[in-house]
């Protein structure tokens, strides 16, 4: 049995919500990421895994910058350093758009770094660990235009240029199942969206521009464990063999607000493969507080609203709703001071209820007046004359007339 620590999507570099740190440099949600990255690294050491699987994007940014790449170097060498070894997998925010330019991870590969074995192009990897050997079919994420010639995309619709793209990801696999030794276990590597998953914040399928994996595509028995990356929303999509994505380490925003952040720990062996995922306590806390502020004392319906909730060193968004009547009584400085205790307040929403709607230069609100005058009012404001006025009534008291318009068959 072989013990697999498997995550994804670090993002090293999103700096959103933070601010930099007085006291090191860097940014404070820089440090945020790295902090989950050494809780992780730390539970490796002490669980002894045998393996830790990276399954894709390191980094925000494809180019990152030099601190980056050294506190990401830091932490794979602490690893690697200890006898545990580190496969690297390289994701859509790792890898170039051009072929030939050197992608992100690619820097532990030409430098040989001991127990680091880099997943560029689809390829099977047979990696040694204290407890036996694994194979690990790597299938990092998937440019169509390094697949496919310009000769296959030309004058190709676009649902075409898909089933050729999933044939050749068939066939490459394929192919690299006719090498696997049938006696080790097997580990398939995944950068990518794959059918049936529930995406979180990063929702990055855009028609033409990612490759959708069929679930049936890894649902191979060679395979006795599936390592996704790439969707931040752990989960599991399959159970024969286990199909997971890990999730993302920290939280990129509040559209992940409500979603456990972690890693996965999955004991491997031929023929079967058992999981379970491990929830980090050091990720930062995004929180939303909703505050109905429409009674007498709006103010100390926002205090109380903010009480009931956690909002210590956490990043928080406060909406406040309230009515024009009430809404001049809220007082700025004082909700800053309520939320003195948040590490960052992200912002201050007003939703302010409109007790009346525009009116059209008329004594009459839009609410009062039939269709038909709202329609006669907005051609006087648009200054029609009035022979073109009289005849565009017309057609619509014809249609506002007929069983179409009243809903009848």
């Amino acid at each position: 049995m072989v013990k697999v620590l498997h995550f994804a999507d670090l993002h090293l570099g999103v700096e959103n919500y933070g601010r930099p740190d007085p006291a090191t440099g860097l940014h404070t949600r820089l440090l945020d990421f790295l902090r989950s990255f050494d809780e992780l690294v730390e539970y490796a050491l002490k669980e002894a895994a045998d393996l830790v699987l990276f399954a894709g994007d390191a980094y925000k940014s494809r180019n990152p910058n030099p601190t980056h790449q050294r506190e990401f170097a830091r932490r794979i060498q602490r690893l690697a350093s200890a006898n545990i070894p580190v496969f690297l997998l390289i994701g859509n925010h790792d890898i170039q758009s051009t072929l030939g330019r050197a992608d992100t991870l690619d820097i532990f590969a030409t430098l040989e770094v001991p127990n680091v074995t880099v997943g560029r192009v689809p390829a099977t990897h047979r990696i040694s660990t204290r407890s036996g050997p694994v194979q690990i079919v790597a299938l990092p994420w998937i440019v169509r235009s390094h697949l496919l010639s310009r000769e296959e995309y030309k004058n190709r619709p676009l649902s075409e240029i898909e089933e050729l793209t999933l044939s050749k990801l068939e066939t490459i696999l394929n192919t690299e199942l006719a090498k696997l030794d049938p006696d080790l276990p097997t580990i398939l590597a995944v950068h990518g969206a794959v059918q049936g998953a529930t995406y979180g914040s990063e929702r990055s399928v855009m028609l033409g521009q990612e490759v959708v994996l069929p679930l049936s595509l890894l649902r191979n028995p060679a395979f006795d464990y599936v390592a996704l990356g790439h969707i931040h929303r752990h989960q599991e999509l399959d159970q024969n063999p286990p199909i997971v994505y890990s999730g993302s380490l920290d939280r990129i925003d509040f559209g992940e607000e409500k979603e456990a952040k972690g890693f996965v720990v999955a004991e491997v062996e031929k023929g079967k493969a058992l999981f379970k995922f491990v929830e980090l306590t050091s990720t930062r806390r995004f929180v939303t507080i909703g505050a109905q502020a429409d009674g007498a004392d709006p103010m100390a319906q926002v205090q109380e609203a903010i009480a009931a909730c956690d909002v210590k060193d956490a990043i928080v968004r406060l909406i406040i709703h309230t009515t024009a009547a009430k809404n001049p009584l809220l007082r700025d400085n004082e909700i800053h001071s309520l939320l003195s205790e948040a590490f960052k307040v992200a912002t201050i929403v007003r939703d302010v209820k409109r007790t009346s709607r525009l009116r059209l230069g008329s004594d009459q609100s839009v609410e009062q007046m039939t269709p038909l005058e709202v329609l006669e009012r907005y051609f006087q404001v648009r200054q029609l004359d009035k022979e073109r006025t009289d005849k565009l009534l017309e057609y619509a008291r014809q249609v506002m007339s007929s069983d179409v318009y009243k809903g009848k068959d």
